[in-house]
This record gives structure tokens, sequence and C-alpha cells, in this order.
């Protein structure tokens, strides 16, 4: 019988118990998925004396391009894919459990900004939209359909002038709590064609040129939406399609986790080492909530970490390939 973390997961209240639920899902992962188990032992790692969650190994993310990463014979209910582009392989998620990631994606999203259920959400994705594999969108899916507002909410594909109307309208209700989530060269788009100030409104990027547009650093983005939204700041997602978890910023690009999730930094040069807070290596990411397939995940993300956890994303390896919901870099 396969165990059952979930219900420990969104419980966690303090360190203590995240190192050992930490350790609890590496030893059952590095037993049952034949993928990290093999690297794990590549490395060299014995599993017996690792004792904290900064021992334990990361596996790098490439690796959900060219394997399946899941636990040994586990039922999957759905594969999430990556966007990629024409030539590249995509990375697909084996999701065991599709309640766990609602309830991750919930938990998330309220443990910043409050009941899901009091938001109308208007979704600018129309890249995403084109594919019924990508997680973003069945997270965006899942949120509308938890809004009191459903009626009022809704997915846009080029449709500008039917989403401006709501916009405007929605603007004026000061009571109503509204998100505008897009991908970025939708919301520039967008944003060349608004002509009323975005009030009581959340302008939320996921990152994501696709070669729609040329590329930009993410605070020439925010600077720009800003100004033509005529709002104060731009609010930020930061997912993935290998977790089932995600952290958001409230602005200036610093994004916090939930508290069964946690971003490590990595040394440039030293895949095996960890840099100090402050300093720019390469992104580790815990998330517990991808129990059936690898909760330690070496991305090709670059940012650094703060001593109150929180962190920020300033680019990726000049090597890697460009994703979907990337950071966007000059």
């Amino acid at each position: 019988m396969l165990p059952d973390f979930s219900h420990r997961i969104f419980t966690l209240k303090s360190p203590d118990e995240f190192n050992q639920l930490a350790l609890e899902i590496f030893r059952y992962q590095a037993e049952n998925n034949p993928v990290y188990a093999e690297y794990v032992r590549l490395i060299c790692k014995d599993v017996t004396s690792v004792n904290h969650y900064l021992q334990i190994p990361f596996l790098p993310i490439e690796f959900f391009r060219t394997k399946n990463i899941v636990i040994g014979d586990t039922q999957v209910q759905k594969i999430f894919c990556s966007s990629g582009t024409t030539g590249q392989l995509q990375s697909k998620h084996f999701v065991t459990d599709l309640s766990v990631y609602e309830n991750s994606a919930i938990r998330s999203f309220e443990g910043f900004y409050g009941d899901v259920s009091e938001f109308t959400f208007l979704a600018l994705l129309p890249s995403y939209l084109e594919r019924e594999d990508s997680s973003l969108v069945y997270m965006t899916n899942l949120f509308i359909n938890k809004s009191n507002f459903m009626s009022d909410c809704g997915f846009f594909l080029d449709d500008h002038e039917d989403l401006l109307r709501r916009l405007k309208s929605l603007s004026y209700e000061k009571s109503r709590k509204v998100l505008l989530l897009g991908v970025s060269f939708a919301l520039l788009d967008l944003a060349e064609k608004i002509d009323f100030p975005l009030n009581n409104i959340v302008v939320m990027e996921t990152g994501g040129m696709k070669g729609r547009r040329k590329e930009i650093i993410r605070e020439e983005l925010h600077e720009i939406l800003c100004k033509k939204m005529q709002v104060k700041k731009i609010h930020s997602e930061y997912g993935m399609t290998e977790l089932l978890s995600q952290s958001y910023s409230r602005g200036e690009g610093i994004y916090k986790c939930p508290s069964w999730m946690k971003v490590i930094i990595r040394e440039m040069n030293d895949p095996l080492a960890f840099a100090e807070a402050g300093r720019s290596g390469g992104i580790n990411i815990i998330d517990l909530a991808n129990i059936n397939s690898c909760s330690f995940i070496a991305t090709q993300d670059v940012g650094k970490c703060f001593t109150d956890g929180s962190f920020e994303v300033s680019g990726r390896f000049d090597y890697s390939d460009t994703r979907g919901c990337n950071l966007m870099i000059s």
C-alpha cells in the first residue's frame, strides 16, 4: 500500500515538521521512483546517511523531458505537458492524484490572496488555451469554478474588446476582488489598447514571450504594464509543469512559497553545493506536493534566496531551452 502523505503536507507548522516529512518523502521516492533511484545511485548518495533536507539530491529538471518521472506502476490521472517550441521535447508531469494538485493550487493562492471564491478571474492565456494539457489552464479553470462570480469570469483568446468591457466595468466595483491573469506577451498586447485605469484590479503575469515579442527583463515589463494599465504594482506567479505548487509575488519580483515548498540556491559551478543567502545561483525546489513524481528538482532558473525564505528569479542558464512559463531575459 502506498503511504498517504497528502493529509500531512498542508498542515506543516514548523521547520522540524517540514524536515521530517521531506526526509520521509525522499526515502519513499528514492526507493520507488526508478528514475530518481537510479540518479541517487549514480551520484553515490547513501540514502541512509541523509538526515536533513539540505542533504537530499535534487533531480535535474531535464529528466522530465526524457523520462517518466513517476512512482512505480502508480495509476496516472493526468499528464501535464510544458508548452515547448517546435523541435523541443516537452516536459511531462505524470499526476497520480489530481486532488493533491487542486488542494495545493487553492491553498497556495489563498495563503497569499484570501478566499478564492471571492475573486473574479479574467484569464488572458491565449497560447495555453490551445492545449488541453496545460497545468496553468487547469489551475485557472479550477479557480473559476470555485468563484462566486463564475458568470463574470472567463478565458480570453483574441477577443480584447470583450475583456476590455469587463475590465472597465469591474474597475468601478470597489467591493469586488478581480484578478487579471495573463502571459506576458498577451498582457503587453492588451496594455496597448487600454485607455482607462485598472482600479481595484490585481494584474498578475505568469511570464512567457514564446517568441511573440522581443524578450525584455521583468523590471521593464512591469514598468510598461504599470504605466499603461495605471496600476501601482504587477503581481507574478511562479510555477511550472514539473511542480504541483506555486509561489507568488505581490510586486518587485520577490516571491514567497507556501509552507510545503522551499527554494534553495545551488552554486553556479557546483550543483551539489549551496550558495549563501543573497548570492546568485541555480534554483533548486522542494515541492512536497509532488508526492508520486519527484519532490526535489534542480531547475534551470537562476536567482537569489533571502534569509526570510523569499526569493527572486533573475534569468535562466544560457544553455537552457526557453520555457513557456519562464522569466524573460534580455
